[in-house]
Formats: structure tokens, C-alpha cells, sequence
């Protein structure tokens, strides 16, 4: 018997044993039901080679065990073979042209469909693969610093397991009564409008511009458990079709746009690798993603297991063009230096692995998605922030963030918020 990593190095084996089979089908699925077990999925027209494609399927029932169906339940067939593959996710099986491997998950979010970049003003995701790296610290900075220079900023709270972000931009007093949460569950039945307008509060932080921020939850929670456990639930359509979480989530932030017309759109992810950050790094057509990072094995090891699936699933050149990587807590120390140079060396080497391109012998880099290691507008390059006591709370951030001055912050987080603020069209500058 064979365990669930085994089984597509076990199908690849048995399919180079078909060869012939293969060269006679236009399209051949391997399907993963939700328990993770196979059987395949061949267009009804191919039933002239019915008998090799039994036997494929008996091969397969019988090396795949326990993760295929038995030989009697191995085949079905389809006469329209995209219709089989419509709402999944799928990829194609490295070196064979005409496989398809699908997936059906129990989520309706994918890392493998990335969106299109958002029409109208950018929107810039903070991400991370482990919490504790300052990721939303980073990001209350950024808004500050945003409106300190006359900008509109929106912030979404989407860390909605783990909501905080909302404590450092606004007084307790000062929130809405209302948050996506809300919405999320409002909008399920066509009942959206009735918090819509409740959803923002204006920062007192805000300065020359203005940051509007939208939080997880409102001021009073409310049964915010049990909302939370329905907030990831598609909406049935009228048509009878599904709008999944990241559809709907759009929906929010082009309405939000739509009302309070912001000049950038700052989205806090969840931490981790789950459909709920899915939806926010791909789903949600971000300009930007930020990565941020600290250099340690659970850093690289999390990024790499994201790089090799956008890498096998053939998303990779939608995706690293959106990537930044962010240096998280760099020491602020006679260390720093060393810390750095070993950050970027171990991003270099992540990115060159996965994302970036080989080039051929004779080839001009030019022509080529590659960066040098110490390529400064490199993804790989770390937009370094330093490790600063005074920015290490962030129920604190509030009022650290009424005091503080403008030359403090940009001390500490200069590579990120001159990084962002140089991704914001000049005002009367048309947005793409």
C-alpha cells in the first residue's frame, strides 16, 4: 500500500507502461475525489480502446491501493471532459501533455487560480507564512506613513480567525458597528446593504489624507463564532450557480472603492497556507504580495512548499511578477549585516529554484525572468525592516503611532512604505 505523497510518482510509472493508450486520447483526467482517492475520467469517444484503458485501470486499482477506486468503479466517461474539470483544481502531469490531474478539495479557494490584477487603484497584500513576523504592525505603519503623505488609504482586515489589525488604527471607542465578518454573512442573503454603510471608521491617524478601515468584526462581536463558521460559504446565485469566497470578497472591495474612493487598498492576509490566505494573496487581484520573512527553516520551508505547487501547477509566471519579499525584525545590531546577507542569500536561492527562469547557455538575461542575488529590484531582495522595540506591540500601535514622527518610521521601514508609495499613481494619473 501506498501513502497519499506516493501516488502521482506511482501514476507517472504505470502511464509511461501506456504510452500507446496514450497517444490515442485527445485528454485523459486523473481524478482525486476528497478523500484523495483516483479513478479516471475519458472522453466517451475513446471507447474504441476500451480494452487498454481497462487494463490501465486495473493496474492502477491495484498499485494505487488505498488511494484508487476498485477496477469495476476505476473509468467514468464523459462526453464533455471540460465540464468534468469545471470548479476544480487541476494541473497538468509533468511530462505528459494530454493528463490532467484534478483535484477536488473541500475548500473554494485555490492557491492555483490566480486573478487578474484588480482594474482601479493597486491593492498590495500583506502576507506571511508564520504569524509574530510584524506583518500587521507593517502594514498600520504603511497607512500611517500613506496618509502622513496626503493618501487615501482602505485597510481590510481579512485575518479574520485572528482579527487585531483594526486595534492599531482606531480607539476602541471609534469602531464600527460593523466588519467583513458581517458582510460576509449579511451578503448569503442578499442582506449586504443593511451593514454596508457601517462597515468604516475614519483613523484619527489619518493626517493630510485618510485611512479607512474596514475590521473583521465591529465593535460588538456579536456571536462571532458562529458567524465565522458560515463567514467561507459560497453564495447560490439566482441562476443556480456558486460565488465562491474570493468572488464575493471582491465584490466588498470594489463597493468599498466604489463609496470611499482611496487611492490604494492595504489587505492584512492570515498567516499560513489555507483558503482563507488563498483568497488574499490570489484571489483578490493584488498588485502587490508582500512576503514577509524571517531567516529560519520554517520560513523557507513554508515559501517552498507554495513555490514548488505554483511551480507544478503551472501558475508561476502569473504570479512572481506580483512578489516582494519582505525582511521581517532585522536585527537593528552589529548582527545586521550578517542577518541580511543571509536572508537574501537563502531568497535567492528559493526564487532562482522556483520561479525564476533558466537561462540558456548564450542567452541574454535581458530576455529572461532572472535576477542576480544582490539584483536590489530582485522579488528575492528583502525590503529590509529593522527590529524596533517601539513598533514591537501592536495593541499598542495606537498611540505609539499619535506620537510618533515621520523620520522614527522611516528609519525602521523606509525599503517598504518608499516600495509601496511608489506603486500609487500620482493623483490625475489615469488608473490602469
Amino acid at each position: 500500500m501506498i501513502t497519499f505523497d506516493e501516488i502521482l510518482p506511482r501514476i507517472i510509472e504505470i502511464l509511461d507502461e501506456h504510452k500507446e493508450l496514450l497517444g490515442h486520447l485527445d485528454k485523459l483526467i486523473i481524478n482525486r475525489d476528497l478523500n484523495g482517492r483516483v479513478r479516471l475520467i475519458v472522453n466517451t469517444k475513446a471507447q474504441a480502446h476500451n480494452e487498454q484503458i481497462k487494463s490501465l485501470a486495473q493496474k492502477l486499482a491495484e498499485k494505487l491501493r488505498p488511494h484508487a477506486y476498485s477496477t469495476d468503479a476505476m473509468i467514468l466517461y464523459e462526453e464533455d471532459m471540460d465540464m468534468a474539470c469545471a470548479g476544480a483544481s487541476g494541473f497538468m502531469l509533468e511530462g505528459l501533455s494530454n493528463v490532467q490531474v484534478i483535484d477536488r478539495l473541500a475548500v473554494e479557494s485555490h492557491w492555483d487560480h490566480i486573478a487578474p490584477v484588480a482594474h482601479g487603484v493597486p491593492r498590495i497584500a500583506f502576507y506571511s507564512i508564520k504569524g509574530g513576523v510584524g506583518r500587521s504592525t507593517a502594514l498600520a505603519v504603511s497607512a500611517w506613513f500613506l496618509a502622513q503623505s496626503g493618501k487615501r488609504v482602505l485597510v481590510l482586515d481579512l485575518d479574520l480567525e485572528s482579527p487585531g489589525l483594526s486595534s492599531a488604527l482606531l480607539p476602541e471607542d471609534c469602531r464600527p458597528a460593523y466588519g467583513i465578518t458581517d458582510w460576509l454573512i449579511e451578503d448569503l442573503v442578499d442582506n449586504g446593504d443593511a451593514v454596508f454603510y457601517d462597515l468604516v471608521a475614519t483613523s484619527a491617524l489619518s493626517h493630510d489624507g485618510e485611512i479607512y478601515v474596514v475590521p473583521a468584526h465591529g465593535a460588538h462581536p456579536g456571536e462571532y463564532i458562529s458567524k465565522l463558521g458560515r463567514v467561507w460559504m459560497p453564495k447560490i446565485l439566482e441562476d443556480g450557480t456558486h460565488e465562491n469566497w474570493s468572488g464575493r470578497l471582491n465584490r466588498l472591495i470594489a463597493a468599498l472603492e466604489k463609496r470611499w474612493q482611496p487611492d490604494v487598498i492595504l489587505l492584512d492576509s492570515r498567516a499560513g497556507i489555507d483558503e482563507v490566505a488563498s483568497s488574499c494573496v490570489t484571489g483578490l487581484g493584488a498588485q502587490l504580495v508582500l512576503l514577509f520573512a524571517i531567516d529560519g527553516e520554517q520560513t523557507w520551508s513554508g515559501y517552498r512548499v507554495l513555490f514548488e505547487f505554483w511551480s507544478r501547477s503551472g501558475m508561476v509566471e502569473q504570479i512572481r511578477e506580483r512578489l516582494q519579499l519582505v525582511g521581517a525584525m532585522i536585527p537593528d545590531d552589529e548582527t545586521r549585516r550578517d542577518y541580511f546577507e543571509r536572508l537574501r542569500e537563502s531568497a535567492a536561492d528559493l526564487f532562482t529554484r522556483h520561479l525564476y527562469d533558466e537561462i540558456p547557455p548564450g542567452e541574454s538575461e535581458a530576455d529572461y525572468f532572472s535576477f542576480d542575488e544582490q539584483d536590489e529590484v530582485a522579488p528575492h531582495y528583502p525590503w529590509a525592516i529593522k527590529w524596533n522595540r517601539g513598533f514591537a506591540a501592536l495593541y499598542s500601535m495606537h498611540d505609539r503611532l499619535r506620537a510618533v514622527e515621520r523620520n522614527e518610521v522611516e528609519a525602521v521601514f523606509a525599503p517598504l512604505i518608499n516600495g509601496i508609495d511608489g506603486l500609487i499613481p500620482d493623483k490625475g494619473e489615469e488608473n490602469v
